[in-house]
């Protein structure tokens, strides 16, 4: 696009990891087309988004702004005059910045900056992660001038000539992963000779998923298994005194592209990010989904693998039964961990940041 018109990107979505990355992503590849455009992210206080798009180099403004309880609770008394506020600070932020597009990547922040950059004719462009979509987007869908979707059978909630099947974003340090292996290995202080589970909770830790995995270790250590174990900042108080000789106990991974490589089995929650990073990755996924997140839009994200034969879906509620013996049943099985590999990685969508900004860049005038 020749033009020397400095462009001006304004992007909202947090709460959680699964939303501020990719939106980190967009801006990034945004950033590397345009590298004179001005960003601006907009988030909910006091959430993680306060602090990681600052991280990642990006100026924030927060609103007072959180979602609805799913059960009766006094802050849901406070609802609609955090999001009077919200829309108010979203009518001053839109006027001052003047952004040509506005980019919204889910969770609640997004609600009232995106209903005011549409009612104010602002391109707009919403990213869904999920294969169950969120009250947020589903809310803006109407007035949205792209939906970019990660899966199939998406027009069960927006108009179908929006959508854009793209993927979802992934870090792009996991595009090649299989050459740093050995890197991986040596990083992580790893025999070669011996099998590596991954397991992962995301960035707070999963409790089901931390009491299965210490509950067994017996199992790991008598098959001479080693456990590269992320437990979450919430839990290492509890399992880091548990690392010893082949387990690992990790409260974060810095280095998750060294992770995935060093690994031969991953277990891991199944929120939007994790399911595209290890379809990316390629590598035999036990997934457990977390039950208590809204719609159970995990274990439907998990489905979408496990119904192509992609992965192995274990709920929560039959993992203490089952965990175990679901696991040597993969490990045990070579034939299954080629089958589970081929089909997983048959899904990934590796250039999906680039399709999205894609989208994007036609909406510039």
């Amino acid at each position: 696009m020749k033009t020397k018109k400095t462009y001006r990107f304004i992007i909202s979505g947090g709460g959680t990891g699964g939303h501020i990355y990719p939106a980190v992503a967009i801006a990034n590849e945004l950033k590397s087309r345009f590298p004179k455009a001005k960003f601006l992210f907009v988030g909910a206080k006091d959430r993680m988004e306060m602090e990681k798009v600052p991280q990642a180099g990006y100026k924030i403004k927060g609103l007072w702004i959180s979602g609805l309880q799913r059960s009766l609770n006094l802050k849901n008394l406070m609802f609609p005059f955090k999001l009077a506020s919200s829309l108010l600070k979203s009518i001053g932020i839109i006027r001052e910045f003047k952004p040509d597009v506005a980019i919204g990547t889910g969770g609640y922040a997004s609600a009232p900056l995106l209903r005011v950059a549409s009612n104010k004719k602002i391109p707009c462009v919403l990213q869904e992660q999920n294969s169950h979509a969120g009250i947020t987007n589903k809310w803006l869908a109407g007035k949205a001038s792209k939906i970019c979707v990660a899966y199939d059978g998406m027009e069960a909630f927006f108009p179908s000539e929006k959508i854009i099947q793209t993927g979802n974003p992934v870090r792009q340090d996991l595009l090649e992963i299989d050459s740093k292996r050995e890197e991986a290995q040596q990083f992580f202080n790893l025999d070669p000779k011996k099998k590596t589970v991954l397991v992962l909770g995301g960035s707070l830790g999963a409790r089901k998923i931390n009491e299965l995995i210490n509950f067994s270790l017996g199992m790991f250590l008598k098959h001479n298994i080693q456990v590269i174990w992320q437990c979450g900042k919430l839990y290492q108080d509890t399992y880091s005194n548990k690392s010893s000789g082949l387990i690992q106990v990790h409260p974060f991974l810095n280095r998750m592209d060294l992770a995935y490589a060093a690994s031969d089995f991953i277990i891991s929650r199944a929120g939007a990010l994790s399911v595209s990073e290890v379809c990316i990755v390629g590598k035999p996924v036990i997934f457990i989904p977390s039950p208590n997140v809204a719609e159970d839009h995990q274990t439907k994200n998990a489905l979408a693998l496990s119904s192509k034969n992609a992965a192995i879906l274990l709920k929560e509620s039959d993992a203490d039964a089952n965990f175990e013996k679901t696991f040597l049943h993969v490990f045990n099985n070579e034939n299954l961990q080629e089958t589970l590999s081929k089909n997983i990685k048959a899904l990934a969508k590796p250039n999906a940041t680039k399709e999205i900004v894609d989208e994007i860049q036609k909406l510039l005038i």
